[in-house]
């Protein structure tokens, strides 16, 4: 249950549980990754996707009529925006994978899903201390925690890249694996972006 606080914060936490949808429907495709059924599968984030959207456009509707915020407006903008950008990245691989007619994935895949996942849970912690911050004894290292899950895709990132040139010799599907794996390291980055910014306005406010 969520505390009585700010909307906007109240906001910023419902952004990040569908950050974390986005992230566990992902996993659950790649775990059991079936062609066949990959265009539903993809709807269904869609519709994730498409709802915090709904969201964030009620948000920025509020924010259009209201003078005093918790924070300054443009942090409230660009909170909301990469929020958004975090599932919009997760939605754009089973996007990706249903264009490029993905038959079977590579194992690399399941462990970028599972670090996406666990970015996005430790993303979801920042986010709900962030309205404490003014007196967090935790807030910081929350976003550590968000920062060592990137560090940990970038890990994933290199060993797989590496491993694709190592093995593969078809170079379509060096081309599509090589941007498949940007975007699922992109994933990463987008929440450490979140946490980044949090920490800015932690700055800038205290």
């Amino acid at each position: 249950m969520k505390k009585k606080q700010n909307p906007y914060f109240n906001d910023f936490i419902d952004m990040v549980s569908f950050s974390c949808q986005a992230a566990e429907h992902l996993q659950a495709v790649l775990k059991s990754y079936n062609p066949e059924t990959l265009s539903d599968q993809r709807m269904a984030m869609h519709n994730i996707e498409h709802a915090e959207d709904e969201l964030k456009h009620k948000m920025m509707q509020r924010l259009s009529k209201e003078f005093v915020t918790p924070i300054d407006r443009e942090d409230i903008i660009l909170i909301a925006n990469q929020l958004d950008n975090v599932t919009d990245k997760i939605d754009d691989i089973l996007i990706r994978m249903y264009m490029y007619n993905i038959k079977e994935i590579r194992p690399e895949t399941l462990a970028f899903s599972d670090v996406i996942l666990r970015c996005c849970q430790a993303l979801q912690k920042t986010v709900e201390e962030f309205p404490n911050f003014h007196k967090s004894t935790t807030l910081i290292q929350n976003i550590i925690g968000v920062n060592t899950m990137e560090e940990e895709g970038d890990s994933i990132y290199i060993s797989a890249v590496r491993k694709l040139y190592e093995e593969e010799s078809d170079p379509i599907r060096v081309a599509v694996w090589s941007e498949l794996f940007d975007r699922l390291e992109d994933c990463c980055d987008a929440c450490e972006d979140v946490a980044d910014a949090m920490e800015t306005i932690v700055m800038k406010n205290s």
